[in-house]
């Protein structure tokens, strides 16, 4: 009796531990809208890949119509300290001007479901602006992607506050710019997607990055993840942490 006690015990919690029943994954591909050739190629990678398109780009309004025409997902890709430019959020700018920096850049790119910042190490560590933003995403109905591009951000942690839809990125693909080390962070995500149901990842429009993507978006699914749309990860994590960003399903900055 205490051996199948003790048997009974273990298959519970070898249950309690086990791996999400499903593996999902999103991809962002940032800093589109300027360059044509690089668009196209990245509007063509295979699944529901996002497109965060940048406001002071040639090709942003252009781009961002022929996008959703596609049905991809665009977002706006927000320029935050240290990003420089007109629409450039700084931490010493009044709340007015960057209200007005965001009503300019959300008209450049028009279909925009939500935003993510760009760059933004500085300025999401502000609290006062990102929780006006965040009152303002949610007026609007768009949901706040936390590229995370500082330890230091509250972006997220604001937006959980007040119920917004948000999520959080986990993996950059890009940092080293070559093929192996792009598949490597892959990697990285499909482990951290089947660990935790779920990997939220960030690309650049590089050659080496659709090269990877490419050749391994049409794998994924044999490898147990299932890519899906960005708006379907927000609903899939539901406002909550994941543990690299905070504990008990909270922002570790809040």
């Amino acid at each position: 009796m205490r051996y199948l006690l003790f048997t009974l015990f273990w298959l519970l919690a070898g249950t309690a531990h086990a791996a999400p029943a499903k593996a999902y994954m999103s991809i962002i591909i940032d800093d589109l809208g300027q360059n044509i050739e690089r668009d196209n190629r990245t509007l063509a990678l295979p699944g529901p890949v996002t497109m965060a398109i940048m406001p002071d780009t040639p090709h942003a309004i252009d781009f961002a119509r022929q996008a959703h025409k596609a049905g991809k997902t665009v977002i706006l890709h927000m320029p935050m300290d240290p990003a420089t430019g007109p629409y450039a959020w700084h931490p010493d700018i009044p709340l007015p001007e960057l209200a007005s920096r965001l009503n300019a850049a959300l008209a450049k790119v028009p279909h925009a479901a939500g935003i993510n910042n760009h760059m933004g190490s500085r300025m999401t560590a502000q609290r006062t602006p990102m929780t006006w933003l965040m009152a303002e995403l949610q007026q609007r109905h768009l949901f706040f992607v936390d590229s995370r591009t500082s330890a230091a951000t509250v972006a997220a942690a604001e937006a959980q506050a007040i119920g917004l839809a948000h999520v959080s990125r986990d993996v950059f693909l890009d940092d080293v710019r070559t093929t192996k080390a792009i598949t490597a962070q892959l990697q990285v995500g499909i482990a951290q997607a089947r660990k935790q149901g779920s990997a939220l990842l960030i690309g650049h429009p590089y050659p080496q990055t659709l090269e990877v993507l490419q050749r391994e978006i049409p794998r994924l699914k044999s490898q147990g993840v299932e890519l899906i749309e960005l708006s379907q990860m927000i609903a899939e994590r539901g406002n909550q942490a994941m543990p690299g960003h905070g504990k008990n399903g909270r922002y570790s900055n809040r």
